[in-house]
């Protein structure tokens, strides 16, 4: 088990967190930490504000990405009775009263109606018993979301991708339109041989086919598969860039746009 205080991360929190821009390094630090800290076999407990909405989904996305369980302790006390305890702390750690007030101001209370602070568990202050089994179950037996599809890790792209891409679609056309000349306008099966490993077969329709709309065709071909090397596939799983893949992409692509 680990548990992670905020004080542990940034010790002069009471600066940290006197308003939001400056307690935004800390976050990022503590976020940080989670994640050096998230593992399967380990209990984290982030024993921290965690005041902000955003930054518990963040937490939340972060654990989904790794198939871990979570749940939210709220611990609920009135702002007049948190100023009471930060006043008689003589342990140097309270806050001031400007930066108490900013941060009560700024709460954002967990909702068990919303999927990052779910399940919930609220306890009053003042209550002596702890639902203490229901938070084990929750953590060791509850259901394990999946990773959201925003969280998955992007399948690159070799670097040669952009040049595999433009030779092959490349050869394509000049392959069919060499096909075409031999075999005439007759439509029908074509196969199309890019090397001695590589042969490719589509059907093409029965009427003439200019190089001009080849062209075109690859060039639409081209950019949309472009944009995935360079931004990144939104395909799951490995994506694979070889030229035979691409080939078979691209005669379906033209059987079905010509």
């Amino acid at each position: 088990m680990v548990c992670i205080y905020r004080l542990t991360i940034y010790p002069i929190r009471h600066r940290r967190s006197k308003d939001s821009r400056s307690e935004k390094p800390a976050r990022g630090s503590l976020f940080a930490a989670i994640q050096r800290h998230m593992a399967q076999d380990k209990i984290l407990i982030v024993d921290s504000l965690n005041y902000i909405k955003g930054f518990r989904y963040q937490i939340y996305c972060a654990a989904r990405e790794m198939k871990l369980r979570v749940c939210t302790i709220y611990v609920v006390a009135p702002p007049d009775t948190c100023r009471e305890w930060n006043a008689v702390r003589q342990d140097g750690k309270c806050y001031s009263s400007e930066t108490l007030d900013n941060l009560i101001m700024r709460y954002e209370e967990p909702s068990s109606m919303v999927r990052w602070d779910s399940p919930l568990f609220t306890i009053l202050w003042t209550d002596e018993s702890v639902p203490a089994d229901a938070i084990w179950d929750s953590i060791t037996k509850g259901n394990v979301k999946p990773p959201n599809g925003a969280t998955l890790s992007v399948a690159k792209a070799p670097s040669d991708a952009l040049h595999v891409l433009e030779q092959t679609a490349n050869s394509m056309v000049s392959g069919i339109l060499a096909e075409v000349s031999n075999t005439g306008a007759g439509g029908g099966p074509v196969k199309v041989r890019l090397s001695s490993e590589i042969t490719v077969t589509l059907s093409l329709p029965p009427r003439n086919i200019t190089l001009s709309e080849l062209q075109r065709l690859k060039r639409q071909f081209v950019t949309v598969h472009k944009k995935a090397i360079t931004l990144g596939s939104t395909e799951q799983g490995r994506v694979d860039w070889a030229a035979e893949q691409i080939a078979s992409k691209f005669s379906l692509y033209l059987e079905e746009h010509l």
